[in-house]
């Protein structure tokens, strides 16, 4: 099934595969869709919708088997411009984040439970993925509906998501007791010896593209 985060990826000239599962309604977990698509839970990401309060909204990617750190978000997005909607202006950074709840996803985002993916969504927002996705070759995502989920590279996830508008960044995001920092991750080293790419960068949308 072809979907929208497909055709925003295909219009980017970026290689992705389209691999589908069979959907459970009674578990949607991310550790659960690596299992049916044959990949492991750190490399499979969770696309989180959060909050820093009214109108403040980022994307928080990572990993299936992985806890999100909101102190750690909040510290990532200081200073990152906030587009609060065209009545209430822009803010700068989170004071503090927690997730949206759950009844508001769709309403924000277009998509349901399972499904939530930053292409395609009603409304771009600022993306932070944990800086543990650039240790491998391929990342998954979820397509934009329940039982399809892309397979590419994270750079070019990174990069496509960059070009929605909002600007895209990789952070330390997770608690520590699952993913430790990437500076000392045991697989830090990849790809001729060494990690390609700063452990934290800021992919902002080219000119003329925001």
């Amino acid at each position: 099934m072809k979907t929208n985060g497909a055709r925003i990826l295909e219009s980017l000239g970026i290689a992705f595969e389209l691999r589908e599962y069979e959907v459970d309604p009674n578990d949607l977990s991310a550790i659960t869709v690596a299992k049916k698509i044959g990949m492991p839970p750190e490399q499979v990401f969770k696309t989180l919708l959060t909050t820093g309060g009214p109108g403040d909204y980022i994307f928080a990617v990572i990993p299936g088997d992985a806890e999100l750190d909101f102190k750690k978000l909040a510290r990532a997005a200081a200073g990152v411009p906030i587009d609060r909607s065209s009545s209430m202006g822009w803010s700068v950074g989170l004071r503090k984040a927690e997730m949206v709840p759950l009844k508001d996803v769709q309403p924000l985002t277009g998509y349901i439970r399972g499904g939530v993916t930053v292409f395609g969504a009603k409304k771009a927002y600022p993306v932070f993925v944990d800086e543990t996705a650039i240790l491998f070759d391929r990342i998954s995502v979820s397509a934009g509906t329940r039982g399809t989920q892309l397979i590419l590279s994270p750079e070019d996830y990174i990069r496509a998501a960059a070009t929605l508008g909002a600007g895209a960044q990789t952070a330390d995001l997770t608690k520590d007791a699952a993913h430790p920092p990437l500076h000392c991750h045991p697989e830090r080293v990849r790809r001729g010896g060494r990690v390609e790419g700063p452990a934290s960068r800021l992919f902002n949308a080219p000119e003329g593209e925001s």
